[in-house]
């Protein structure tokens, strides 16, 4: 009798255990489960998300104002996605309409390359809306932390493995956004962003401003496109500042109107031996930019100055006035010690390949810091369209 008792209860155990562990289960695999308090309306897409989950699930979103993911909360926007930024006065500095992730907060973007999520704008001009912008605890040289340029967050510390979610298959197009000249939104802005972020497959389009710009951290970017071709000028293609040490790998940049460089790599503006100092890795590059009928100041594909380091592999330059311009003493030191160096560049119709010149502005012969090899492809494709970008991209 003891014996039967006590195969009956150890059976009601282990159905109770069996039934606990499978509700877990079927809790823990559910990825459409909003547990956030934030109110989510679809045509009134704005304010902080301050815990749990919100979904976008499909159709279009109106972004009406500023977004916050905040930490410990987490924004995921399913593949199809479209986030419209509803218009706005552009001296209404206060409505400006931009999503941004603060640090400890997550974004997870599930474009695909047949389906890509669209952060666009209803007035479809550069400079209509804001943009995206990450804030990290990766490693800046700004000081410990520092406060955005845009979204006032903060950024920088000393995690360099940081995790702000994952960006795969985004158009970003006409963002840009301006508060002033010196203070204007870019299409991705990266602050202090860490490796443990994914940011792959991205172009932004028609944007006013930097296409990327890295603040600092340790980011890695794979598969960026940026395409500007409206009347409107832009700034630079790629940007990185305040000791960015990550890497980018298949980068592929056009323009055809009067804008700046194809990139613009410095360290520290104030400082140009603060540490940590900018030292990334990029390969696969591809820079257009719109040749003779250029008539503007920065002409120059790779701009490289106060205190960058940089290696560069597999690079296609076309269509600039000047291939790398190097600024500066320190930048220069560089050069000489083999730490901002160039391996496998092709350079198409590029009028002056190299220039350099120190602190004082004297001329200096930057020439020794690249290899030539005219079988480079760039991005994959040399200066036609790369096969990664078909499909999610528009524009090239």
């Amino acid at each position: 009798m003891k014996k039967t008792i006590s195969k009956l209860l150890g059976s009601v155990f282990l159905a109770s255990l069996v039934f606990t562990t499978s509700c877990s289960s079927d809790d823990d695999s559910s990825s459409d489960v909003d547990d956030s308090t934030f109110v989510l309306e679809r045509d009134n897409l704005q304010g902080d998300i301050n815990n749990g989950e919100v979904i976008l699930e499909s159709g279009t979103y109106k972004l009406t104002g500023k977004l916050i993911v905040n930490a410990g909360a987490k924004l995921t926007i399913k593949e199809g996605v479209k986030i419209e930024a509803t218009s706005v006065a552009s001296s209404d500095f206060a409505a400006v309409r931009y999503i941004a992730v603060a640090q400890g907060g997550q974004i997870d973007v599930k474009g695909t390359a047949s389906n890509p999520v669209v952060m666009t704008a209803a007035t479809q001009t550069p400079g209509a809306w804001g943009g995206l912008v990450v804030c990290g605890k990766a490693p800046i040289n700004k000081g410990i932390t520092a406060s955005a340029e845009v979204s006032d967050l903060t950024y920088g510390g000393n995690e360099p493995n940081d995790n702000s979610g994952s960006i795969k298959y985004l158009r970003l197009e006409y963002t840009g956004f301006a508060y002033n000249s010196e203070k204007e939104f870019n299409g991705l802005s990266l602050f202090g962003v860490g490796n443990g972020t994914t940011i792959e497959y991205v172009q932004s389009y028609e944007g006013s401003d930097d296409g990327f710009e890295f603040f600092g951290g340790t980011a890695v970017a794979k598969y960026l496109v940026v395409s500007n071709f409206s009347e409107q000028v832009g700034d630079d293609m790629f940007d990185w500042t305040e000791g960015w040490s990550g890497a980018g790998e298949n980068w592929f940049g056009i323009r055809s109107n009067a804008g700046n460089r194809g990139i613009e790599a410095d360290n520290n503006s104030n400082n140009h031996l603060a540490t940590p100092i900018s030292n990334p890795t990029i390969k696969n590059l591809t820079l257009i930019g719109l040749g003779a009928a250029d008539t503007s100041s920065e002409t120059q594909a790779i701009k490289l100055r106060v205190g960058t380091k940089a290696k560069f592999d597999n690079i296609v330059l076309s269509n600039w006035k000047t291939g790398f311009d190097v600024q500066h003493d320190e930048s220069l030191g560089y050069v000489t010690a083999g730490s901002l160096m160039a391996t496998n560049v092709k350079f198409d119709n590029i009028t002056k390949l190299s220039s350099g010149k120190d602190t004082a502005g004297t001329a200096v012969d930057v020439s020794a810091m690249y290899t030539v090899n005219e079988n480079a492809t760039g991005a994959g494709n040399g200066t036609a369209k790369p096969t990664w970008a078909n499909g999610w991209t528009i524009g090239l």
